[in-house]
């Protein structure tokens, strides 16, 4: 796919949100009916057909000031449906529809065969609670990066890096379950979250407080010797996001035996680490924020093999001594949709 119509697509994932992983994960299992009565569906289906059919006007109404002064104006909205025409052809067959709510809005997801080229072809729409639209992207389906460390183990011993429990809400080694794996440098990715009642926030989830791991301790999975802490940076408020420091406060732990640990999206002014510093595992890194280019709060993590953050490959990532949906892992591999905690040392109540 030509680089202009990948800027032009790009352009338009102003407030996007990655699709919850409750819905990736059930999408296909759910029977149509269902499916049409889900929140977010029917309005991302109108969406969906208002802008297909050419009718920007109608969509550019629906629109929310964010998305508005992104685009500049309606004719821009018009210009990008006419590029999209040109480079990807028309919608031929809807292969999927997603749709779920999160972080205040309901989003619909809708992957499609398109006329034009060969890949699958991503529409998402993230609509809020007055139906007006924050967020819409059109994009190539992602790809599995290719990855020399498929069967690696790892040498560190690793520890959950929190206490307690917390959801996996993007975790695997494959797309479907971890949207992470799409990037050499985060191919085994995780983000994590605390859940109560299957929700990650009480009420609306306007406010970082009402996020259940907002402020907690985020712990050193391993003995290791702090390469960067990075504080200072602003937690976005719900909607927002920041492009421009992806990771956010965060700290890159070297684990030795050429592993790199990388804990991003700190709140601002919890960092307790300093570049140069001896930390052993379970000490307090800092705290669970927003900051950075992320939709909500929770924790990003990552081992890696290179020093520096968006360098070398992703490496998998075995923690030991902990519980999967209250089940005992001596050691193994988290993934997308378990509820995981550090297990009790025995004799401990």
């Amino acid at each position: 796919m030509s680089n202009p119509i990948l800027a032009a697509a790009l352009s338009l994932a102003l407030a996007a949100l990655p699709l919850a992983a409750s819905a990736q994960s059930a999408a296909q299992a759910t029977p149509a009916a269902d499916a049409a009565a889900k929140p977010g569906m029917p309005e991302g289906r109108e969406l969906s057909r208002l802008f297909l059919a050419g009718d920007t006007a109608a969509v550019w109404a629906r629109m929310a000031a964010p998305m508005r002064e992104g685009l500049g104006d309606v004719g821009a909205l018009a210009q990008f449906r006419a590029q999209l025409a040109r480079e990807l052809g028309e919608e031929q067959s809807v292969l999927d529809e997603q749709a779920v709510e999160q972080s205040g809005l309901r989003i619909y997801l809708r992957v499609a065969r398109w006329s034009k080229v060969p890949m699958p072809i991503v529409m998402q729409w993230a609509v809020d609670g007055d139906g007006k639209v924050q967020g819409f992207f059109v994009r190539p389906q992602p790809e599995t990066a290719p990855s020399p460390h498929l069967g690696y183990q790892t040498k560190a011993h690793l520890r959950l890096p929190f206490d307690g429990a917390w959801y996996v809400f993007w975790g695997g080694h494959d797309i479907s379950r971890n949207y992470h794996a799409a990037v050499r440098g985060q191919r085994f990715a995780y983000d994590l979250v605390k859940r109560v009642d299957g929700s990650s926030h009480r009420g609306d989830g306007k406010a970082l407080e009402d996020y259940y791991c907002w402020n907690q301790p985020i712990l050193a999975p391993a003995d290791a010797k702090v390469l960067e802490a990075v504080d200072g940076l602003p937690d976005q408020a719900i909607g927002t996001r920041n492009p421009e420091a992806v990771a956010g406060n965060h700290v890159m732990l070297d684990l030795g035996h050429g592993e790199y640990a990388m804990l991003a999206h700190m709140r601002q002014g919890s960092v307790a680490v300093k570049a140069g510093q001896q930390v052993a595992a379970g000490d307090e890194l800092g705290r669970c924020g927003n900051s950075g280019n992320t939709s909500e709060p929770h924790l990003h993590f990552h081992l890696q093999d290179a020093p520096e953050f968006g360098e070398g490959d992703g490496l998998p990532a075995f923690f030991e001594h902990y519980t999967a949906d209250g089940k005992a892992v001596e050691r193994g591999e988290p993934v997308q949709g378990q509820t995981i905690a550090p297990m009790a040392p025995a004799g401990s109540d």
